[in-house]
């Protein structure tokens, strides 16, 4: 393996890992927020919110346990860059289970928009379980190889796809919502700017991650010699998390202001 390029190998890791840590910060915000507001919410809807925080947490424990592995216990070896550890292979899978807690969660809103249509919902959670085994299989080749060369020569593939796969459902969730809040549309016209006002609040969260996503996999395919692709994948997670507590939160107080 050829010397690393610091910056965008370390330094990658290093800036995603604080901004990852920013967007944590905002989402233990929003977590006590949505607790103190919306006491009375259902018990399922409450227990999201709470597994998707305490998920969110683990991740940012693992993610800067790694950046200790990397910038303390392996200080002044730069070639340990190429090792992984087990805490980074973990955030793989960690980041899978944010994702699918929140997919699962649109999907029940698109479900019950419309009027229990499984020919809608159904695809939704058969991409969903597919993105959460390919991100299981790649958590297992990462513990097994323990090195990004390995990965990138014998798994490249499961992780491209696992990337692809979250994409894709990102796509199909916001072009199943637009279809739905547009045909609920009414006459009323007051209604029908809270119906665009929700409608802008899923597309502008569900943009976000599947921009990162899409960032993030482009990177991985492009350029994989670096780790540029790893410090977008931390703030992945993040970014689903906080989509959920936006989604929980922001247009319930939409409603109630008109």
């Amino acid at each position: 393996m050829s010397a690393p390029n610091i910056r965008t190998t370390f330094g990658a890791l290093l800036l995603g890992a604080l901004f990852a840590s920013i967007l944590s910060g905002i989402s233990n915000l929003q977590t006590v927020n949505y607790y103190r507001s919306y006491k009375r919410d259902p018990s399922y809807i409450k227990a999201l919110v709470f597994g998707v925080w305490l998920l969110d947490n683990v991740h940012t424990v693992f993610l800067w346990s790694g950046v200790w592995y990397y910038f303390v216990d392996s200080y002044g070896n730069p070639d340990k860059i190429d090792h992984i550890p087990w805490c980074i292979a973990l955030i793989v899978i960690l980041t899978a289970l944010i994702t699918v807690f929140v997919h699962c969660f649109l999907a029940h809103r698109i479900f019950l928009l419309s009027k229990k249509n499984l020919f809608m919902t159904i695809p939704v959670l058969v991409l969903t379980v597919f993105r959460l085994a390919c991100a299981s299989v790649t958590t297992s080749k990462m513990l097994n190889y323990q090195s990004f060369e390995l990965l990138k020569l014998r798994a490249r593939w499961i992780f491209t796809l696992g990337l692809a796969v979250s994409s894709a459902v990102d796509v199909l969730i916001a072009g199943l919502l637009v279809y739905l809040f547009r045909s609920n549309r009414t006459e009323i016209g007051r209604f029908n700017d809270i119906l665009d006002k929700l409608l802008l609040y899923g597309l502008e969260s569900g943009s976000l991650t599947c921009i990162g996503t899409v960032i993030s996999l482009l990177c991985w395919v492009i350029i994989p010699q670096n780790l540029i692709f790893l410090g977008l994948y931390f703030v992945i997670g993040k970014l689903y998390a906080n989509s959920l507590f936006l989604t929980c939160e922001h247009p319930r107080r939409f409603i109630v202001r008109h």
